[in-house]
This record gives structure tokens, C-alpha cells and sequence, in this order.
């Protein structure tokens, strides 16, 4: 087993169980952590500063509770533009940006060219703010939306168990 992460950025199982680990619970302490996978306090903080360094680690994040903060209507939005030229898309992934009820923008394949994520207060918030200033973007051709009406499953969690079988 590797103790570090090679030069071709490969993870050896100590950083595959520390990045699981950190996934189930970013605030846990090193030596917790170090208790769990059966590595010191001090190569616990190694590996996430080199985990970090080399871009597996992005950042840390508290996850809140959309609902317990009053943004309780959730959205998934297909949006087509008129034409996918790279100047469309460009103006469009740049506006989209500026619009905080979008958690997520995906570029896909299909019948759509973009999937929105939108969270936001109420259905006049959905309507009114987010979806007209999504259809005022140079370029939208159509805008379909869908109420989310509950959450089956949700994580940030990466599977990576897939990995260590490698």
C-alpha cells in the first residue's frame, strides 16, 4: 500500500477511507478520524493538507437545511436555447451564474441543453424572479419546470468504495 499520493495523483486506501471519512463528517478532528482508519493525528493532517494541495479536497462546507431556512420549493428546469453556438452557451452559463437560486446548472445532451437546480421560497419566487430572469437570457428558447414535491434520495457523498476495489 502507497502512503502517499504518487506523482499520477493516485489514492492508496488510507486516503481513499480519510476522504470517506471527511465526506460522512467534515468537522470530525483528526484524531478522530485517525481512530477510525488507523492513522495518527499528525498523518491525518498530512494527507488532507496533500489531499488538498492536489485538488481532492475542494473545500469545507456546512450543508444546510433548504427547508429549516425557508427556501422550501425546490425546481428542475430544462432550458433549450434557440441556437447551442458557443456564444449562446457562453452568455448563458455566464448569466446563469449570477442567479443564486440556481444551485446547479448541467450542460447535457438531449431534447435540453441545460438542467437547473432552483430552490426558493415560494412558487411567486419561482415564477416571478428566477424563471423570467432565466427566459430574459439572450438566447433561451424555452424553459420547461418541474415542482420537486419530495426528496428521495439527496447526498454529496462520492461513492468512493468503487474505488478501493480497483
Amino acid at each position: 500500500m502507497k502512503n502517499a499520493i504518487s506523482e499520477d495523483k493516485q489514492l492508496d486506501n488510507y486516503d481513499i477511507s480519510l476522504l470517506a471519512a471527511l465526506q460522512r463528517d467534515g468537522h470530525a478532528t483528526h484524531q478522530q478520524i485517525g481512530e477510525q482508519i488507523h492513522l495518527s493525528p499528525s498523518q491525518v493532517s498530512r494527507r488532507v493538507q496533500r489531499l488538498q494541495a492536489a485538488g481532492y479536497i475542494q473545500r469545507f462546507v456546512a450543508l444546510l437545511s433548504p427547508e429549516a431556512v425557508g427556501l422550501g420549493v425546490r425546481a428542475v428546469s430544462y432550458v433549450a436555447l434557440t441556437r447551442n453556438s458557443g456564444d449562446e452557451g457562453l452568455v448563458f452559463e455566464r448569466e446563469i451564474a449570477l442567479i443564486p437560486e440556481v444551485l446547479e446548472c448541467y450542460s447535457i445532451a438531449g431534447e435540453s441543453d441545460y438542467i437547473l437546480h432552483i430552490v426558493v421560497t415560494d412558487l411567486r419566487s419561482l415564477s416571478e424572479s428566477v424563471l423570467r430572469r432565466v427566459t430574459r437570457i439572450p438566447g433561451v428558447g424555452s424553459v420547461r419546470s418541474n415542482i420537486v414535491l419530495s426528496c428521495i434520495k439527496a447526498t454529496t457523498e462520492l461513492p468512493l468504495e468503487q474505488l478501493a476495489r480497483r
